[in-house]
C-alpha cells in the first residue's frame, strides 16, 4: 500500500518522456541548468562527459566530469535528473562504451580522456 502511495506521489514530481533527451553514459552532453543570483535567474552550461547514472523515478542521478581547461583537473557533479533546476539535457556527442559506471576517466589525462564517437545510421 505504501509503495503505491510512493509512486503516485513521485509521478506528479517527475519529468515527462519529451523533456528529459535521451542519453546514455559515455556521452557528451551540456546540462542545462538555472541559477539564481539574487533576484535574477541564468541559465549556465555545464559541458562534460556523463559517467554514471543511479537511481530511479525521481531520485535518478548522473555524473558528469570535464576537464577544466588550462589546467589538467578534473570536475565532476551530480545532477538530479528530475529536478525543476535543470532546463535541458543536450547530447553534443555519443560514445561508444562498454561499462555502465566509467570512473577509469578519473586516471587519465589529456588524449587519453577521449572516448570513440558513436556512429548513428542516417537512413532510419
Amino acid at each position: 500500500m505504501s509503495q503505491k502511495l510512493i509512486e503516485t506521489v513521485e509521478k506528479t514530481c517527475m519529468k515527462s518522456k519529451e523533456e528529459i533527451q535521451n542519453f546514455d553514459i559515455g556521452d557528451t552532453v551540456d546540462v542545462h541548468t538555472k541559477i539564481l543570483e539574487g533576484d535574477k535567474e541564468r541559465i549556465q552550461v555545464f559541458t562534460g562527459v556523463v559517467i554514471a547514472r543511479s537511481g530511479s523515478g525521481t531520485r535518478e542521478m548522473f555524473t558528469v566530469r570535464r576537464i577544466v581547461p588550462g589546467t589538467n583537473e578534473g570536475v565532476e557533479r551530480k545532477f538530479p535528473l528530475h529536478s525543476p533546476r535543470i532546463d535541458k539535457v543536450v547530447v553534443v556527442r555519443s560514445g561508444v562504451v562498454r561499462r555502465a559506471k566509467l570512473y577509469f576517466l578519473r586516471d587519465r589525462v589529456g588524449k587519453a580522456v577521449r572516448l570513440k564517437e558513436r556512429r548513428v545510421d542516417s537512413k532510419k
